[in-house]
């Protein structure tokens, strides 16, 4: 895939698209629920797709009658992910090298994620990337989450670019969603989990990769 003419901002979701992580939520949801000694229901997953950290919760303490306070099981997850964030989360396969071409290119980046800021920042600390990145936003800071466009728009807005101009890379389909809904060109990329979940990127997506090696920057 060569990027293509045009593209002055290229934006990243988080979890399994830049890092590979997506395994990590199946657990926590796995190690919390057995908190309450509730199973993990088979559905829950492709339910909680493209949710804010906050719609999340909100999600959780109504299907699982979860008597803490949204901020309260907000407070436990991050508790239980930030070791994963600091210690077992890695870029996913030429992701290094493709946000330095961008660099050199003189291309913007942003990532929009459903994330948490603070599992965010941990991540790309961790990774030593933060450097590469000049708009950094979460879903939570938006009146709604993926598929809604809410957040690559503000992402694109502070970068300071057109929608038409931005180029997307996401690993759901709710996140494509949203950015199609925005008005950007999307690139799907392939993660084990996300794929095994039943998310067919290739048939929605305007481009798809196995990795960002794929990827073509400048002439």
């Amino acid at each position: 895939m060569h990027l293509q003419v045009g593209t002055r901002a290229v934006i990243f979701d988080l979890d399994g698209t830049l890092v590979d992580s997506m395994w990590i939520w199946k657990q926590i949801d796995i190690d919390y629920l057995s908190l309450y000694g509730i199973k993990l229901p088979h559905d829950l997953q492709n339910s909680i797709d493209g949710m804010s950290y906050s719609e999340t919760a909100q999600y959780f303490k109504e299907r699982f009658n979860i008597p803490d306070s949204i901020e309260k099981i907000k407070k436990d997850w991050y508790d239980m992910s930030i070791e994963f964030y600091k210690n077992k989360v890695g870029l996913k396969p030429g992701a290094l090298e493709f946000l330095k071409r961008l660099k050199k290119q003189g291309i913007k980046t942003g990532i929009a994620t459903s994330n948490s800021r603070e599992l965010l920042e941990t991540a790309l600390d961790s990774l030593k990337v933060r450097k590469y990145f000049d708009s950094l936003h979460v879903s939570c800071e938006v009146a709604k989450g993926k598929p809604a466009p809410d957040i690559y728009l503000l992402v694109a807005d502070e970068l300071g670019i057109s929608p038409s101009e931005c180029l997307v890379f996401e690993d759901i389909t709710q996140g494509i969603e949203a950015a199609h809904s925005a008005g950007m060109r999307v690139c799907g990329i392939h993660d084990e989990v996300s794929y095994e979940r039943g998310h067919r990127l290739e048939e929605i997506a305007d481009y798809y990769i196995k990795s960002f090696d794929e990827v073509i920057v400048g002439p």
